[in-house]
């Protein structure tokens, strides 16, 4: 289990939503920043848990899941320290970013097994 790069994958995840909420903030939109968040929840989990699976030999979608979790820890810590509350919908967004984590994983265990197919094959790796 590589801890280190699946917590950094939850550090990624979170800053690239964070990145990602800002055009709403700037328009003074919620509901663009709530959907934003909800939807890049999940999507931004995934891709960190497609990176953070690319050096993993084994335990795929437990990477994905670690970097979903730490993405919630990290805005749940934010929060709190803040002193602040979250909407229901917010705790949504928290579970599809252990969701999106998992999904990368599993989706690494495909990829994986592809490129093991086609190399005992003796065909193109990657493809």
């Amino acid at each position: 289990m590589r801890w280190g790069r699946a917590i950094a994958g939850g550090f990624i995840a979170e800053t690239l939503l964070m990145i990602a909420v800002m055009p709403g903030f700037a328009m003074r939109s919620e509901p663009v920043v709530i959907w934003t968040a909800v939807i890049g929840s999940a999507v931004t989990t995934f891709l960190a848990a497609l990176w953070v699976n690319r050096k993993a030999q084994s335990h795929f979608v437990l990477h994905g899941i670690v970097v979903g979790l730490t993405a919630a820890a990290i805005y749940l810590v934010l929060v709190t320290a803040a002193g602040q509350t979250q909407p229901f919908i917010y705790w949504v967004a928290h579970g599809l970013k252990i969701l999106g984590g998992a999904a990368g994983g599993a989706f690494a265990v495909r990829r994986t097994m592809n490129v093991t197919i086609a190399t005992a094959a003796g065909g193109p790796v990657g493809k």
